[in-house]
């Protein structure tokens, strides 16, 4: 009884990762491709942010959205990847309770951010479509300063809450976290008393985030490719249904893969640790490696934007070159 009551009252403050348990002694391996898709990220949506910033006609407020998804993908990645390389390469997998629950705020918050900006740019491109000639009077810069308080009072509150709660626990037993960062879930199991409110507030999140915030992106996007499908013919049709069905897909991996990792504690889903952690990786590294491509690269104006950066700059070193020659 006595040595019952002093594991209540003990409570760990330091936590070891053990992601993938059952390859764990691979985990070497893993160091590249995570390396690799890290670079990637800083490298492809850096040099989107940069295009955009540097093209007068990017100046508008679909790109602005897309550069704030490009600045939000590599904040939310440096949060985690550089931790986890330390992790699979030295051996530095232990952290404190403080800074799990900071490095869980980080995470969660901006991941809600970018929900927030895809729903903003459904609703631009429906706005666009749909109600061409009330685009300036709709989205304009007060609609961007509400968009920016919505978000900070919506996500800021909800993920404070979320951690807070955390925060509040007993973790008198093992002190391992089976991930590979400091998901909700992962360290919430971990606790020794009661965790109902933790799972209504991991609930709440996704009925928030993933409930109402895909639930207007799908009726955004179809009503966007009902009023193209009706304009366009031939091969315009394709293309619109080609563009709008990769922005949904995306998206619907993105709210899928989070809402998985989120509600496998909450729903006992049977899920294998190495597999949940996989998916907890990809949630975050996938949407920030691929976003610069689906909402960049294939994207007409920005394509030309890129294209003429690099016109400008051999342009500039023929001219340097030329230059240097003749002052020989």
């Amino acid at each position: 009884m006595i040595e019952d009551i002093q594991g209540m009252n003990f409570s760990h403050t330091k936590f070891i990762f053990v992601g993938f348990p059952e390859t764990y002694k691979y985990r070497h391996l893993f160091s590249f491709p995570l390396f690799l898709s890290y670079f990637i990220i800083l490298a492809c949506n850096s040099t989107l942010i940069y295009v955009i910033r540097i093209t007068d006609s990017l100046h508008s407020p679909m790109y602005m959205l897309v550069a704030g998804l490009c600045v939000v993908d590599m904040v939310v990645a440096t949060t985690i990847v550089p931790n986890m390389l330390l992790s699979f390469i030295f051996d530095l997998n232990e952290i404190s309770l403080a800074g799990c629950l900071t490095q869980m705020f980080f995470t969660h918050f901006l991941s809600s951010v970018e929900s927030t900006i895809l729903l903003a740019m459904a609703v631009d491109r429906y706005v666009a479509i749909c109600y061409p000639l009330r685009y300036a009077e709709i989205i304009n810069v007060s609609m961007f300063f509400k968009l920016l308080v919505f978000t900070v009072i919506r996500s800021g509150s909800m993920m404070l809450t979320l951690v807070g709660l955390a925060g509040s626990l007993s973790f008198c037993g093992l002190n391992i976290i089976r991930h590979c960062y400091c998901d909700h879930m992962a360290l919430v199991s971990l606790a020794c008393g009661s965790t109902a409110k933790n799972d209504a507030m991991g609930l709440a999140v996704i009925v928030c985030f993933v409930g109402i915030d895909i639930s207007v992106i799908i009726y955004s996007y179809i009503k966007i490719l009902t009023a193209v499908l009706r304009a366009a013919v031939g091969e315009n049709r394709w293309k619109a249904f080609h563009t709008c069905g990769t922005h949904l897909i995306v998206m619907s991996c993105f709210y899928f893969v989070g809402s998985v990792t989120f509600l496998s504690h909450n729903l006992n889903i049977p899920i294998p640790t190495d597999v949940n952690t996989f998916l907890g990786v990809m949630y975050i590294v996938f949407p920030a490696s691929i976003n610069p491509i689906i909402y960049g690269v294939r994207t007409k104006e920005i394509r030309k934007g890129i294209l003429n950066m690099f016109r400008k700059r051999r342009v500039s070193k023929v001219f340097s070159v030329r230059i240097s020659s003749i002052n020989v």
